[in-house]
């Protein structure tokens, strides 16, 4: 099993549509099992700067991840065709064992 994350920022677009949105359909048009969006109560990218959209008065958007887990052929596949459709954010990927009961 093959883990990926995708970092973004909550502004990111692709095209007129927020990141997050048009990557979570990709993922579902791509037979992807499921996936998670989780959004951040701080971070700090490439530029250093903290955002911390929880803070009182705070223009910060959050910071984002998504998160999928599949075997890792469906992964790697999925994660190929969406880098030449979105070049944005940050992807890792992590091997993963699955403890079923």
């Amino acid at each position: 099993m093959l883990q990926a994350q995708i970092y973004i920022d909550r502004e990111d677009l692709h095209g007129t549509q927020p990141a997050f949105e048009f990557i979570m359909s990709f993922l579902i048009r791509h037979g992807i099992k499921g996936a998670t969006l989780f959004k951040a109560m701080m971070g700090f990218g490439r530029n250093h700067r903290l955002q911390r959209p929880e803070e009182l008065f705070s223009f910060d958007e959050p910071p984002l991840m998504i998160t999928f887990i599949d075997n890792e052929e469906t992964v790697k596949n999925a994660l190929r065709l969406l880098r030449k459709e979105f070049t944005g954010g940050l992807i890792i990927t992590h091997r993963v064992d699955l403890f079923e009961a």
